[in-house]
């Protein structure tokens, strides 16, 4: 086994660096010194970035809200199955009743030793030849039976299943839910530390960025060159200017991003998936050259943010809690792709 080496003393050259390191760390201000509030431009980045990342989340609900729905809907089916199976097995039962009674009534003896005891044979074999038909009819209700009564089985496994698909899914939707909500909630607190002439100046800011980045009012009308389906879903997403970006919205009175975009279309008698990323997945894609007015724009990738193109170089969009919607530059956010419905 080795010895321990005990360590060496620090120098003397040491000391003194550790000493003015003491002295340095004594000027700086205490942990119970409050640290400095964020100034409005810090807190308006803050905010802004807490927005941004609430987007994917956004997305995210959506989808799985959709695919909850489509399950609620197969759940629902699975159960009416269900009742109808059970109905059909009870009436069964009900046919076999009198016909078990009337096999028990025969006695179930033996026929050679009927035949011994009756008085008269002709009447013997039309009771047997009745029994006979009895019997062949009970096995027949018997075996329809057994196969409505695996369908039961079946069915009551399959609803049982989706079920429990459907509580997982409730589960996701609220976990995505809490996820944006408490980025929601982080960035109403941000802007509630501002004081009231604090918050003044930064709406005053966010109006002049709106202004130069080309914002529209709700007054504004389409008159681009667009036509048929697409003038039809430009002109309604115009309709919808001014009003709220609301997260997991599809209207009337508030929309998401995709929201809008399928609210749009779906006005012009085109319906889309839900997301951004089915919308992505769903459409032809066109490049930035070709672009013509009413195919959907996506920002940033493919998963987070889309809006509609209006034609000259602009695009309509929801662009995020606490603004409305919008026309702005196209290239006011950064292009990724986009897609004709």
């Amino acid at each position: 086994m080795g010895t321990h080496r005990r360590p060496k003393p620090p120098s003397r050259a040491r000391i003194a660096a550790l000493g003015m390191a003491a002295g340095a760390v004594s000027l700086l201000p205490t942990q119970s010194q409050a640290a400095p509030k964020p100034t409005v431009d810090e807190v308006r980045k803050q905010v802004e970035q807490l927005y941004e990342e609430a987007e994917a989340p956004t997305e995210e609900f959506n989808a799985v809200s959709e695919k909850q729905e489509k399950l609620q809907r197969e759940v629902d089916g699975a159960r009416d199955r269900l009742a109808r199976k059970q109905q059909e097995v009870n009436e069964l039962r009900e046919k076999i009743g009198p016909l078990a009674a009337a096999q028990y009534r025969s006695g179930g003896i033996d026929p050679s030793v009927q035949l011994f005891l009756s008085g008269d044979p002709d009447n013997y074999l039309d009771q047997a030849e009745m029994l006979d038909r009895t019997s062949s009819r009970q096995a027949g209700a018997l075996r329809a039976m057994q196969a409505k009564q695996r369908e039961l089985t079946q069915e009551r496994e399959d609803a049982q299943k989706r079920l429990k698909s459907l509580d997982e899914t409730r589960a996701k939707a609220a976990a995505k839910k809490d996820e944006v909500q408490s980025k929601l909630t982080e960035a109403r607190k941000l802007l509630n530390s501002l004081t009231a002439e604090q918050r003044a100046r930064m709406e005053a800011a966010q109006e002049r960025d709106d202004a130069s980045a080309g914002a529209s009012d709700s007054s504004a009308s389409y008159d681009g060159p667009a036509s048929g389906r697409a003038k039809t879903a430009i002109e309604f997403a115009y309709a919808q200017l001014g009003k709220p970006y609301e997260w997991g919205s599809t209207g009337p009175n508030s929309y998401d991003c995709s929201g809008l975009v399928g609210a749009a279309w779906r006005s012009a008698g085109v319906s889309l998936p839900r997301t951004v990323q089915q919308m992505y997945d769903a459409g032809r894609k066109v490049s930035k050259s070709d672009l013509q007015p009413g195919d959907i724009i996506y920002w940033y990738n493919d998963t987070q943010h889309n809006g509609m193109y209006v034609g000259d170089g602009k695009a309509i969009h929801a662009p995020r809690t606490g603004k409305n919607i919008e026309i702005v530059p196209l290239d006011s956010i950064p292009f990724f792709a986009a897609s004709r419905p």
